[in-house]
């Protein structure tokens, strides 16, 4: 098809293009690598199928705005299978006489898809830069107030605009090409569209429909190789980033697990994250695979109650510097700048409620929450930066070993009437149970463990608790950023528990659940542990919890994000309250998708950062939506901040965790 000058132009304009391409890729690769750690590259081969099929499948993308999710599917898909089109269409332009193919049944499949995806890719792109352009989605954008880079206000705009002019040209002039073909040797069943648009140039001489189909091979592959040197520097290298993200991202048992810190090595002077090279390999990757869809902003807590901390915004903000500082960074140079300089403000990491919504939504890995508590161990350990109210938990934990600083003599307290057992007395329990700060210092939580040491004696279950000998797990700590103080609590905890050897270890915390199960390991801690919405679960399909059955009215559940969202605990809580007869309403976010009660992130011992409203204002107006008298909780600290916000919002729902409800249900 193409002439020897055209053949040989062709070939010097890929060659041009590969030469820029691998450069800029160089230079990618070795900022990438100056994040701390490596890729672990058999886990990744491992990792490959299930990789696969979820770029094939787009599956992580279906979770949120369907419209949105079909049409971006219709791009993807089509650029995957242009994969092979441009193959073909590059062996046909270079081999005179080449059907790609064949004209058998695989090479008229191959022209239906080819059809067929041409009309797709157009119709999602055209989708895209109508929502972009003239719908102006505010879904695409960010407040005013929120730290984003000077490059990506306009930025966004202009890689949008000239990426979707590129797949236009791309995808329009290739169909343009096959239409000029049939136009020459007559019309093609397998091609619809390629076939109308052939109506067209009907009339047209056949020197005409060459020149015709020239034009269209080349401004199909030649608009290629003008636009890779940018698409390298633009956000939509996410296509070649993202299923690279989740093949060498560290797989954690949770989004919220935390790395430890090793404050035994002598060797290490920066702990946590102050500038981008600080950061892991994989975090710095987070930045090249991001799509700034704005997915995590859309479901971040501080976000939707008009606080500054927008997670997208720390992602492009760290993409655009990096694009402004490839070189030196390349080179080994430190950055210019300080995280909190250009990519999040001291504001937006205080605000953070270490939720894992936007960990869980990205549809490309990303994990933005955990960027910011590293920054958090930088302030902390590094900078001692951190609001003075968190100085009093910091306090408590380090004297009493609770952030409440009530002392352990006072431990058990609650349990005075209850014939609680501690270890001491049962040293061979079938169950250890862990009570947790808030369940055995502050008073509303306190009844829940009244609740659950009742229904623990009704069922007969052979336990025991820690009593005096227990302390804090370091939760708050660590998601405050100082490192330091849970590494000390962690290790005695471990060292003890250790001793103990507990079969197995419940809780009614799910923070303390979390750290148990998912944190302590890299300390030593071993340990099957499960949730007392779990246990109950257990015992009322035993037979050892008997119900009347007789619970009315209707009941919302407040599902805990690190029970729900970051330890996949759904099902049990809702077992449990169809158990006892209640008409459970579900809020719109619940689930995976449950909106933060606002306390998590070491927030329950501050005052929230400015905003628009309270996180848990926000959250008991969604579950006043549902219009029922009973809002169920299954966490002590979601307790404290829901009973707050029915005070503040002035309503008569009951507040009550899970236990509760069941005791009231147990038969007499």
């Amino acid at each position: 098809m193409l002439s020897t000058i055209e053949k040989l132009l062709f070939l010097l304009l890929s060659l041009t293009t590969a030469y820029f391409a691998y450069q800029t890729a160089r230079k990618m690769i070795a900022v990438i690598g100056r994040g701390h750690g490596s890729p672990d590259w058999g886990a990744a081969l491992k990792r490959l199928p299930k990789v696969l099929g979820r770029t094939l499948s787009l599956s992580p993308v279906w979770r949120a705005r369907p419209l949105v999710s079909f049409f971006h599917a219709l791009i993807a898909w089509g650029f995957i299978f242009y994969l092979l089109v441009n193959l073909g269409d590059l062996l046909e332009g270079y081999i005179a006489g080449l059907n790609f193919l064949g004209e058998g049944v695989i090479g008229d499949l191959y022209r239906l898809f080819s059809d067929l995806f041409s009309a797709s890719v157009l119709a999602g792109m055209i989708f895209m830069l109508l929502r972009r352009f003239a719908a102006r989605d505010q879904a695409l954008s960010t407040r005013e107030e929120t730290l984003l880079h000077p490059d990506a206000v306009r930025g966004r705009q202009r890689d949008s605009l000239i990426v979707g002019a590129f797949v236009i040209l791309h995808v329009g002039a290739r169909l343009a090409g096959e239409s000029f073909q049939i136009g020459l040797h007559g019309a093609d069943r397998w091609q619809l569209f390629a076939n109308l648009l052939s109506l067209l140039s009907a009339g047209w001489s056949e020197n005409a429909l060459i020149i015709g189909e020239h034009i269209g091979w080349w401004l199909a592959l030649g608009s290629i190789m003008l636009f890779v040197p940018y698409f390298l520097y633009s956000k939509h290298v996410h296509l070649i980033f993202a299923p690279i993200n989740f093949l060498l991202t560290p797989e954690f048992s949770s989004p919220g697990e935390l790395e430890a810190l090793d404050f035994e090595d002598q060797s290490i002077e920066q702990f946590g994250a102050s500038r981008l090279e600080d950061l892991s390999f994989y975090q710095i990757m987070d930045a090249y695979a991001c799509i700034q869809c704005n997915r995590c902003q859309e479901v971040c807590p501080a976000y939707e109650t008009g606080k500054v901390l927008s997670p997208a915004a720390l992602e492009i903000n760290k993409r655009y510097f990096i694009n402004q500082e490839i070189n030196a960074l390349a080179a080994g140079e430190a950055s210019s700048q300080t995280l909190l300089e250009f990519a999040i403000p001291p504001e937006a990491v205080m605000a953070c409620t270490a939720c894992g919504a936007c960990t869980n939504i990205c549809p490309v890995g990303n994990d933005p929450m955990r960027d910011i508590l590293d920054i958090r161990r930088s302030m902390v350990l590094m900078e001692n930066n951190f609001p003075e109210q968190w100085q009093n938990a910091f306090r408590g934990m380090e004297r009493t070993a609770n952030p409440w600083g009530v002392p352990p003599s006072e431990r058990m307290k609650w349990a005075e009437g209850f014939d609680v057992p501690t270890i001491d007395l049962n040293p061979a329990p079938d169950l250890l149970w862990w009570v947790g700060c808030a369940p055995a210092t502050e008073a509303n939580a306190q009844k829940t463990a009244q609740a659950f040491a009742q229904i623990l004696k009704r069922a007969g279950v052979n336990y025991a608790v820690l009593g005096q000998q227990e302390q804090c797990t370091g939760d708050s700590a660590r998601r405050a950023g100082n490192e330091y103080l849970f590494y000390e609590l962690a290790l005695g905890n471990v060292e003890m528990l250790n001793e103990v050897a507990p079969q197995r270890i419940v809780t009614t915390c799910p923070h303390c659940l979390h750290t148990l199960k998912n944190e302590y390991r890299a300390f030593g801690g071993e340990y099957e542990v499960i949730h007392h919405t779990e246990l109950i679960d257990e015992l009322i399909a035993a037979g050892k919890l008997k119900l009347d059955g007789g619970k009315t009215g209707p009941i919302t559940f407040h599902d805990p994000c690190y029970l729900g969202r970051q330890n996949e605990i759904l099902i049990a809580p809702r077992d449990i309250l169809n158990s006892s007869g209640a008409q459970l309403v579900e809020m719109a976010r619940h689930g995976e998708k449950s909106f933060c009660c606002g306390a998590g992130g070491a927030q329950m011992w501050k005052e929230e950062e400015h905003g628009q409203i309270n996180i848990n204002r926000r959250r008991f107006q969604q579950a006043a939506e549902t219009d029922t008298d009973t809002l169920a909780v299954a966490c002590p600290f979601c307790m404290v901040m829901m009973q707050d916000a029915a005070k503040a919002e002035g309503r008569q729902i009951q507040v009550k965790d899970i236990a509760q409800i069941i005791v009231e249900g147990m038969e007499e």
